[in-house]
């Protein structure tokens, strides 16, 4: 890797691209570009997505300029082998429909290109400019500049799509090292913001000031702390100072937004790590205050809480590394465990039944929740069954072992009761019975539900009768009858 940083800052392997930009930013203005030629970087198509590939020279025989970008070129430069292969042209979301019969335009506030191959999906973006310069690129906008770009009160961009030139494209992007540019024209790599530095140096670093891009979006908050886990880079400290100050602003982001966030933070593979990270940040309390303020109280049950969730992301980075399947269903209910049982037992202090303490605090639980990161209810309903069934694991007899052995979601309600066990001796032994019979095979399991059904069963002690309405019945009998 060192030989490969050496040679891209070589001045054999650069030249100077005086950019042609009409806008009154002087950086801009200025602005030239590092290009690395085909034989100073790593990047090789062999790498890239066919799909990819073929998007890219299309819209170049359809005449309209084309680059990777953003996380494919990052990916490939660090040694990885990226997910995603997104597309930055200068053709309008129209232009580009008029190339490829297999797209569909999506979005409102940022509006995209999605060129489907089955399952795979190319997303293709116009080149961005900044909201002063809708008429510098020359481009073509048909509507009015407030109805491309518009903020709200807090300074955040509810609208962008005021398109420009590749210049312009490369300082409206978030971090350095997404606004790196890959052509298939001569094979070379476009950086005109220091990413291919700050990928040498291992930072993460936002291009323009960090306070004004984390006003425009929230969400930048929460990438750049995702960017800095997944690729194992340091925050640079000019972007990290103003996170803390900031992090309230997550609050005016949609919910669906923050839910597809938190989807890409724990589960790439780096759940632990990004965890802890947001907690040290301060950012965890704006998107799990419920689960923050269950750990707030430092006592030995916040202790094994904080354990339980510990564990329960290292095992779901460990099942993504050995590329089992998960699912968000499983972590939220870790997340929201503890919030759950707190509010049970406040509503059976109340006086309401267990049963139906447990069955409403599950619900308010995940409403609120829901109204942070919109958890869909094809999640949140398994997150609920998987705390129902914790109950009943603790029920070993014969019947009760069949019917959840057969239920759908038994394995999840397992995993959840083994991994929160900890060291709870109780919970342990009840854990090892679970995997002991699940390991066993008819004849043992037969045997092991035979010595729990021999156990004697506690007997219940029955309410006293009514003695004011037996006492009645008594008295009715004697009374004479009313003379008609």
């Amino acid at each position: 890797m060192a030989g490969i940083i050496k040679r891209l800052f070589s001045k054999k392997n650069k030249r100077d691209i005086s950019p042609s930009v009409s806008s009154n930013n002087t950086l801009l203005r200025d602005a030239e570009a590092t290009v690395l030629k085909r034989d100073a970087h790593t990047v090789s198509r062999q790498k890239i997505s066919k799909n990819a590939l073929k998007v890219l020279y299309r819209l170049n025989e359809a005449g309209y300029q084309a680059y990777l970008v953003g996380g494919g070129v990052r990916d490939i430069l660090l040694g990885l082998q990226p997910k995603d292969f997104d597309v930055a042209t200068d053709a309008t979301p129209e232009q580009i429909q008029a190339v490829f019969r297999n797209c569909r335009l999506i979005g409102r506030r940022f509006r995209l290109a999605h060129i489907l191959f089955g399952r795979e999906v190319i997303e293709v973006a116009t080149f961005r400019a900044g909201h002063e310069s809708s008429e510098g690129s020359g481009k073509k906008q048909n509507k009015p500049k407030n109805e491309l770009s518009r903020t709200s009160d807090q300074g955040m961009l509810v609208r962008d799509n005021v398109y420009g030139s590749i210049v312009e494209d490369a300082f409206r992007r978030d971090f350095t090292v997404n606004a790196l540019y890959y052509t298939v024209k001569d094979y070379s790599v476009l950086d005109y913001t220091g990413g291919l530095d700050d990928l040498a140096e291992r930072k993460i670093r936002l291009i323009g000031d960090p306070e004004e891009r984390y006003r425009e979006d929230p969400v930048r908050i929460l990438r750049a702390i995702r960017l800095a886990c997944k690729l194992n880079l340091s925050i640079e400290p000019s972007t990290a100072k103003p996170i803390k100050q900031l992090s309230e602003l997550l609050t005016h982001v949609s919910s669906a937004r923050l839910w597809d966030e938190c989807n890409k933070m724990l589960l790439a593979g780096h759940a632990e790590a990004t965890w802890d990270q947001l907690f040290r940040e301060g950012v965890s309390q704006y998107l799990f205050p419920q689960t923050v303020q269950a750990l707030a109280a430092k006592d030995d049950q916040a202790k094994a809480f904080q354990q339980f969730v510990s564990a329960a992301l290292k095992n779901t980075d460990k099942r993504i590394a050995n590329q089992q399947p998960v699912t968000p269903a499983f972590l939220f209910a870790v997340i929201l465990w503890k919030p759950v049982q707190e509010l049970t037992e406040k509503l059976i202090a109340k006086g309401k039944p267990p049963y139906e303490a447990s069955q409403k605090a599950a619900s308010q639980v995940m409403e609120k929740q829901r109204m942070i990161t919109a958890i869909p209810k094809r999640f949140s309903l398994v997150a609920k069954e998987i705390w129902g069934l914790q109950h009943r694991l603790s029920n070993r007899r014969k019947k009760s072992v069949y019917s959840l052995i057969a239920h759908a979601r038994f394995r999840a309600a397992y995993d959840f009761l083994y991994l929160r066990a900890g060291k709870d001796p109780e919970l342990s032994e009840l854990a090892k019975w679970w995997t002991d019979y699940q390991d066993a095979g008819p004849e043992a399991q037969q045997n092991m539900l035979n010595l729990v059904d021999n156990k004697p069963r506690k007997k219940r002690k029955r309410k006293p009768a009514n003695k004011k309405r037996t006492t009645t019945k008594k008295q009715t009998k004697n009374v004479p009858p009313k003379k008609l």
